[in-house]
């Protein structure tokens, strides 16, 4: 992580956004954290998050990138 998680900052600008971001997904990656939560989410939820964020991964990332990064396929389809 760039940024400490008390250092995440949001709408000064762009650069510190996306650094911010990249904190906060690192910390939303923990195991931890995606146990507890999952275990705490609605249906609605889990299929809200999931729509969202695939969204967003189709919508900015390659395909290639997609099996590569999010689901850390070594030679992708």
């Amino acid at each position: 992580m760039t940024l400490n998680p008390h250092e995440m900052c949001f709408g000064l600008n762009t650069e510190l956004d996306r650094e911010s971001v990249s904190c906060f997904f690192q910390l939303l990656g923990r195991k931890e954290l995606a146990e507890t939560l999952a275990t705490r989410l609605s249906s609605e939820e889990i299929e809200a998050f999931v729509h969202f964020t695939t969204g967003l991964l189709k919508k900015n990332m390659t395909e290639d990138e997609y099996h590569e990064l999010f689901l850390c396929e070594k030679s992708p389809h």
